[in-house]
């Protein structure tokens, strides 16, 4: 298996797990952020749980709209803030303490084999940590917050080799941004 089967293997308590195979897993770390962080909240609030399912497991981040430049981000914050103490969330960062994607693994949150889900894009990059990351939207951490738990579709692997060298000025990304383009969606 890949590291992400034996990830997505690990989580969901199965042996093994097959490209395209559908696994409900146990999720490791949830994070939010204080953009996607209040649509969590209140849908988690409309589903009307007493409690979310391991505060020890979230990590919320003040950082996307820090500090504040309007009433309603400052209300966002107290929002974040209150649900967390609420809640038992104690890896609250606050305005000035870091950018989520720097906060997790500087933290010890990204670890080798972790399942973690965050409600931003680029939760992805974890997986330079040697765990599977990725970014779910805020209604899918809804059900994380609820459960503890979220369905996944293993993903299929792909080999790519580059022979030869890069041409000056051309970086990895550069060619990672053009085997994308290739591969598509």
């Amino acid at each position: 298996m890949t590291i992400v089967e034996k990830i997505l293997a690990r989580a969901s308590g199965k042996k093994r797990v097959s490209p395209g195979e559908i696994v409900e897993a146990k999720i490791d770390v949830a994070m939010i952020n204080d953009i996607t962080g209040p649509l969590t909240v209140e849908g988690f609030k409309q589903l009307n749980v007493k409690k979310i399912w391991d505060p020890i497991k979230v990590v919320v981040a003040l950082d996307h709209q820090a500090p504040p430049t309007r009433v309603e981000s400052a209300r966002d914050h107290l929002l974040l803030r209150e649900f967390s103490r609420d809640h038992g969330i104690k890896d609250l960062y606050d305005v000035g303490e870091g950018v989520c994607h720097q906060v997790l693994p500087e933290q010890g949150f990204a670890l080798p084999g972790h399942l973690i889900v965050g409600a931003d894009s680029h939760t992805c990059t974890y997986g330079a940590f040697g765990c599977f990351a990725t970014g779910i939207g805020s209604t899918d951490m809804v059900a994380v917050f609820a459960t503890g738990k979220l369905w996944f579709r293993v993903p299929e692997s792909m080999l790519v080799n580059l022979e030869g060298k890069l041409p000056p000025r051309v970086m990895s990304k550069d060619f990672i941004l053009h085997v994308i383009g290739d591969v598509g969606a």
